[in-house]
């Protein structure tokens, strides 16, 4: 008898079997005082609660005195609701929210250096565009494409061009907003 799973396996089971096993994933999008210090006092919450940060992305907001920072974070691993009531007592943090995955809009980009001689580029350059993606460097051995969406997205560009050589690779971690209400 041959190795392997006699019956074919639904993708779609897959995900399933491996969020039941990860738990939900939060995304925290955490308004701050745009202070020294504020960050490493958040992610040291974390770290001394045992979590470890998935994505962690910090920018200004609208306000120059407000940043926001968007992390995001494994629930099964521990309960995240004591983390938030800790945050909350944190000086600097003005407003938290657990984004819930249906309600939000949440983008991250990456670039991709990858070896691209001169009978291959033309293949890689035909993943970028079917990906919407940007070359944003050219030299003769190498593209660099910069690539912008849902990790889901970024990882199945990563898989299409892995094969072709993948020098280097760089994300941003996930950014997030969230959607509108329909009379909004």
């Amino acid at each position: 008898m041959e190795a392997g799973t006699p019956d074919l396996i639904n993708l779609d089971d897959l995900d399933a079997a491996a969020g039941a096993l990860t738990g939900r994933k939060h995304v925290l999008s955490i308004l701050v005082e745009n202070r020294p210090g504020v960050l490493a006092r958040i992610a040291g919450l974390f770290s001394r609660r045992g979590f470890n940060i998935d994505t962690l992305a910090v920018g200004p907001t609208d306000d120059p005195e407000i940043s926001r920072i968007t992390l995001t974070v494994d629930g099964a691993v521990h309960p995240i609701d004591q983390v938030t009531k800790q945050l909350h007592k944190l000086i600097n943090v003005i407003k938290i929210r657990d984004m819930e995955p249906g309600e939000t809009i949440a983008r991250e980009m990456a670039l991709f250096k990858v070896s691209a001689p001169i009978e291959s580029r033309a293949e890689i350059m035909q993943f970028a565009e079917i990906f919407r993606a940007k070359i944003v460097d050219v030299s003769r051995r190498s593209l660099t494409v910069e690539v912008t969406g849902s990790a889901d997205k970024i990882e199945a560009f990563e898989r299409m061009i892995r094969p072709h050589g993948l020098i280097e690779m760089v994300r941003t971690g996930e950014v997030a907003i969230a959607r509108s209400k329909p009379d909004n």
